[in-house]
């Protein structure tokens, strides 16, 4: 136990080191980049992923994102979720995938028309090429995880490990967070989304992978902690990824990562026996009093900005008209987008162009529900019923998948404020696919059910 306690606490120390270099030394967030995957290639490798080692290098491929887009160690926008789908193509090539899977082939085959529209429909201005990788690379990475994870056998155990490799990097984003901007008082002066608590980078991102790293340390929290010190550990983490997720002043990922929390709770504490349900009452005061802590500190170093921010408020405390930051203008434009073309959608990528008529202004669109109707028609809602539909169904035979409905939350909410900007949603959804258990009493050479 000592060993496995010392591991993890290496771990987040090591993490928290390559904030600091990486501050120090800018360029090396370009060879961290290329040595994520490097080196999971070579770890895939070498095991055959006999173990799904693929889930756990792209979930740490996933964690590190923003991290390395707030970095510039990127080599492009895309660049995680091409390493993500590539990961999991070599996971089915070692490890085979369920014939099931292959209804997210369709979801794929339900975007192809979009493509065809878009291709005849754009002009010299556009950068058609930019633009369907733009709108595309989301949805194919979250169909290729969910190709590769659909009913794959795992340990409830391994889940947690899986979440624990993505939660790592963001470790790192938090230490990198702290080390560019050390005082939120002196820089927030508004209640509008803040790059410079975001670590330059885009708050709405950063709030998300802030947000789901809450949950990843809260279970670690409530459900792995072995010993005072981790224990505590835990706490201070979780503490502060709450707080720098919450001066990000984007408030999409935060509500998220407490939903999340919050549903989990009422999860495992409706499945649990009385003995367990008496412990899960302190469980609600430690989590009520490091929630409530929190948000009051937050709320002292943005001298009550953040108050009036989630009240919908401008620095003045008067209630602002938009209350989702202009997403309501957009899926208004995305609406109309869909009712002048229901059938095939104004095609994939345009409605950005498109929404300059009506909006005065070329904004791509940060609710994935909105866009697949508006760029894909009818097409786009096939997708979306395809989408959240087998999840549901597996989850009738697999009730041991104690994070199934978090997962579903975190993919839903950061889809309608957030889009596929990132890879987390796609992956996390994927992760809804897979077959969970306490115990696997039988154990097949490719992991499938």
């Amino acid at each position: 136990m000592k060993k496995l306690s010392f591991s993890y606490s290496f771990l987040i120390l090591i993490h928290a080191v390559i904030a600091l270099a990486v501050f120090a030394i800018p360029f090396l967030s370009k060879i961290y980049a290329l040595l994520i995957p490097i080196v999971g290639l070579y770890i895939v490798s070498r095991n055959k992923n006999k173990n799904n080692e693929v889930l756990f290098v792209a979930a740490y491929l996933v964690g590190a994102e923003v991290f390395l887009r707030m970095t510039g160690g990127n080599l492009n926008n895309e660049y995680i979720k091409l390493c993500v789908i590539i990961f999991m193509f070599l996971g089915m090539i070692y490890s085979n995938f369920s014939i099931n899977a292959l209804i997210y082939v369709l979801f794929i085959v339900f975007l192809i028309p979009g493509i065809f529209i878009a291709l005849a429909e754009a002009d010299l201005d556009t950068d058609i090429k930019k633009a369907l990788v733009f709108n595309l690379s989301g949805p194919f990475c979250l169909a290729i995880s969910s190709i590769y994870m659909y009913k794959r056998r795992i340990l409830f155990s391994d889940l947690q490990n899986i979440l624990t490799t993505m939660g790592m990097p963001i470790i790192t984003t938090v230490v990198y967070l702290f080390l560019y901007n050390p005082s939120v008082k002196d820089v927030v002066t508004g209640t509008s989304s803040n790059f410079e608590t975001s670590g330059g980078f885009g708050p709405n991102q950063v709030s998300t992978i802030l947000g789901l790293g809450m949950f990843i340390f809260f279970t670690q929290l409530i459900l792995f902690s072995k010993s005072k010190r981790i224990v505590l550990l835990n706490i201070l983490i979780l503490i502060f990824i709450s707080y720098r997720g919450i001066v990000t002043f984007s408030r999409g990922g935060v509500i998220t990562g407490a939903a999340m929390i919050g549903l989990s709770l009422l999860f495992l504490y409706y499945f649990s026996n009385g003995k367990a349900k008496k412990k899960f009452i302190l469980i609600f005061i430690l989590i009520g009093s490091m929630g409530v802590g929190t948000w009051a500190y937050s709320s002292l170093q943005t001298r009550g900005l953040i108050e009036k921010r989630y009240a919908n408020q401008d620095a003045k405390g008067r209630v602002k008209k938009d209350r989702l930051g202009g997403r309501e203008a957009i899926m208004d434009a995305d609406f109309k987008l869909f009712l002048d073309n229901p059938i095939l959608g104004v095609g994939a990528g345009i409605g950005k162009k498109l929404r300059e008529e009506s909006l005065g202004q070329a904004v791509a669109s940060h609710n994935e529900i909105s866009r697949m109707l508006s760029e894909h028609g009818i097409f786009g809602i096939f997708g979306l019923l395809l989408l959240f539909i087998p999840p549901f169904i597996l989850y009738i035979n697999n009730r041991q998948h104690l994070y199934f409905l978090s997962f579903f939350v975190f993919w839903l909410l950061t889809i309608n404020h957030a889009a596929m900007r990132i890879a987390a949603p796609a992956f996390v959804y994927a992760m809804m696919l897979l077959s969970v258990h306490i115990k696997i009493p039988e154990k097949t050479s490719n992991n499938l059910k």
